[in-house]
C-alpha cells in the first residue's frame, strides 16, 4: 500500500521524548500524560499514512502532540462573553462577583483561615459566626445560618421544624425551579407532609386558618420569583400571614427565592420583597438565595427567629449542606459592600449590569458595529444596531424586562446563522447571543471588555471562516 514503507521514517516514542523542544509540555502536562498522547498521535499518523497521506518530519509529529495536549487541556468551564440578554443566567455561572469577594476568596485558598476557629478564646469556633452579624445587621433578624443553597435553604428549615407534620402551602404557590425541581417533592424528601390551601390563581385568609390542625408545623409562603399570574387573583400578604401563624401557633417559612437586600426600584428595576421587609412582617424563617439578586457565590442564607436558627443548626443535614471557606470569604466580601448603599451600583458587578440604561448600551453598539461589520459583512453577514430587552434571569422578575441594544446579524439562510453560533461557541472565548425571528441578536447589556471581544470574533472570523 503506497506509503507504507515510509513508516520506517517515522519519528519513536522515545526519539521524541528526547527533544528539546518536547520539555515545555513534560513541564505543563507530567510525562505520563505527553507520553500517552504521543502514542496515540503515533497511532493516527499509522492509520493516516495507511490511507496515503505523508509520512510527516518531528516538527508535523510535535504540532500534532501540541494539539492534542491542547484539546485535553481545554476546558468547558472557561470565560464567555454573554450576550444572551439574561444577566442572571443559571447555565452561565449566575452572578458575577464584585473584585472584593473575588480577592477575599483567593486570600481563602492561598492561606490557612480561622474558618472554625476562635481567634480570641483560641478554641474551635463556628465557620457560620463569619456571616451571621451582617446577615443579622443587613436584615434585622435575630439569627442566621447559611447552607449551600437556597434549595438547601428550604429543605433543612422543612426538615428541622416540620418533619413528620404537615406544612401548609397556597396552590398558587407550589413552584417548579430550574432541572425540574418542584417544591412537592422538595417537602417530601423534607418528610414533611404537604396540605394544599386555595386555588391556582386565588388563595385567602379563610384557607390557611381552615386548614391548620393538631399536625400543623408550618405555614410556608414561596415568592413566585420564576413566574406571575395576573388577572382574577388573590393571595395572602406576608405581614397577614405570620399574624395568622402567630394567632395559630405555628411557624411562617417566607421563601423569597432569589431575594434581594435592597429596594431594586431605586436602580431602575420593578420592585421586589426585600428580605428585611419579609423579616419585619414577622416571618419565622426567611430563606433566599446568594448567587441571584444579592450578587454573590452560590449560597443559600436562612435568617430568622434565634430558637429556629438553633434548631436548624442542630440539623444533621447541615454539615452535609454546609460551604467552604472559599465561598464564606467571598459571601462576607460581597455583604460588605451592602454597608454602603450609595456606591452599591458601581461595585456590584449584578447591579451594575441591570442598572445601565439604554442609551450608554446603544453608544457601545455605534462603537463596535464598524468593526463587527468589518470582519463579517465579507462573509455574507449583515450587522446592524437593535434595540432589544433584557432580562435578570434566575428567575427573578420573570415577565420584567430592561432596555437595552444591541447588534443584529443576519444571514441568507438559518443554516448560516446556526453555523454562525456553532463557531461563536468554539472560539477559545466563546461567544453567545441569541438567534431570534431570523437573526442572532447579541445583547451587549453584560459586555464589559470590548477590545477582547473584537480580538476573539476577529480570531474565528479569521480562521474558520475566512
Amino acid at each position: 500500500m503506497p506509503g507504507l514503507a515510509d513508516l520506517r521514517h517515522l519519528p519513536s516514542v522515545d526519539r521524541m521524548m528526547n527533544l528539546h523542544s518536547i520539555a515545555p509540555l513534560l513541564e505543563r502536562h507530567g510525562r505520563v500524560v505527553v507520553t500517552d498522547e504521543l502514542r496515540g498521535v503515533l497511532v493516527d499518523i499509522r492509520e493516516a499514512v495507511k490511507a496515503g497521506a505523508d509520512v510527516p518530519d518531528e516538527a508535523g509529529v510535535l504540532a500534532s502532540l501540541i494539539s492534542r495536549l491542547g484539546y485535553l487541556d481545554k476546558s468547558n468551564l472557561r470565560p464567555l462573553f454573554n450576550l444572551t440578554g439574561t444577566v442572571l443566567h443559571t447555565n452561565l455561572g449566575r452572578a458575577l462577583l464584585a473584585e472584593e469577594a473575588i480577592a477575599a476568596a483567593v486570600d481563602a485558598m492561598r492561606d490557612a483561615a480561622a474558618l472554625e476557629f476562635d481567634l480570641d478564646t483560641g478554641r474551635r469556633g463556628e465557620r457560620d459566626s463569619h456571616l451571621r452579624e451582617l446577615l443579622c445587621e443587613l436584615t434585622g433578624a435575630e439569627d442566621a445560618t447559611i447552607v449551600n443553597n437556597n434549595a438547601a435553604a428550604v429543605l433543612i428549615s422543612l426538615n428541622a421544624i416540620g418533619a413528620g407534620r404537615q406544612a401548609i402551602v397556597s396552590r398558587g404557590e407550589l413552584i417548579e425551579i430550574g432541572g425540574a425541581f418542584r417544591m412537592p417533592d422538595i417537602m417530601e424528601r423534607a418528610g414533611v407532609e404537604l396540605v394544599e390551601v386555595g386555588t391556582t390563581n386565588r388563595t385567602h385568609a379563610r384557607d390557611y386558618i381552615k386548614a391548620v390542625g393538631p399536625e400543623t408545623a408550618l405555614i410556608l409562603k414561596v415568592h413566585t420569583s420564576n413566574y406571575r399570574i395576573e388577572g382574577f387573583t388573590a393571595e395572602v400578604e406576608g405581614a397577614e400571614l405570620a399574624r395568622i401563624a402567630r394567632d395559630l401557633g405555628v411557624a411562617l417559612l417566607n421563601d423569597l427565592g432569589s431575594g434581594t437586600l435592597v429596594d431594586l426600584s431605586r436602580y431602575g428595576l420593578a420592585k421586589e420583597p426585600t428580605v428585611r421587609e419579609a423579616v419585619a412582617e414577622g416571618a419565622d424563617l426567611v430563606t433566599f438565595s446568594g448567587d441571584k439578586l444579592l450578587g454573590g457565590p452560590q449560597a443559600g442564607f436562612i435568617v430568622g427567629r434565634k430558637h429556629l436558627i438553633a434548631e436548624i443548626n442542630r440539623n444533621p443535614l447541615k454539615r452535609a449542606l454546609r460551604v467552604d471557606k472559599i465561598r464564606i470569604a467571598a459571601l462576607a466580601a460581597t455583604l460588605k459592600l451592602y454597608r454602603d448603599p450609595d456606591r452599591l451600583g458601581e461595585r456590584l458587578p449584578t447591579l451594575r449590569m441591570l442598572s445601565r440604561k439604554q442609551p450608554e448600551i446603544r453608544a457601545q453598539a455605534e462603537r463596535l458595529l464598524p468593526q463587527v461589520t468589518s470582519l463579517l459583512q465579507r462573509q455574507g453577514y449583515g450587522v446592524e444596531i437593535c434595540p432589544c430587552s433584557s432580562q435578570i434571569g434566575s428567575g427573578a422578575l420573570p415577565v420584567d424586562t430592561v432596555p437595552s441594544a444591541g447588534l443584529r446579524i443576519t444571514a441568507a439562510s438559518g443554516s448560516a446563522l446556526e453555523g454562525l453560533a456553532s463557531l461563536f461557541r468554539s472560539l477559545p472565548r466563546p461567544i453567545l447571543g441569541r438567534l431570534q425571528d431570523g437573526a442572532m441578536v447579541l445583547d451587549l447589556r453584560c459586555l464589559t471588555d470590548e477590545n477582547s471581544f473584537i480580538a476573539s470574533l476577529s480570531e474565528g472570523t479569521g480562521h474558520a471562516l475566512a
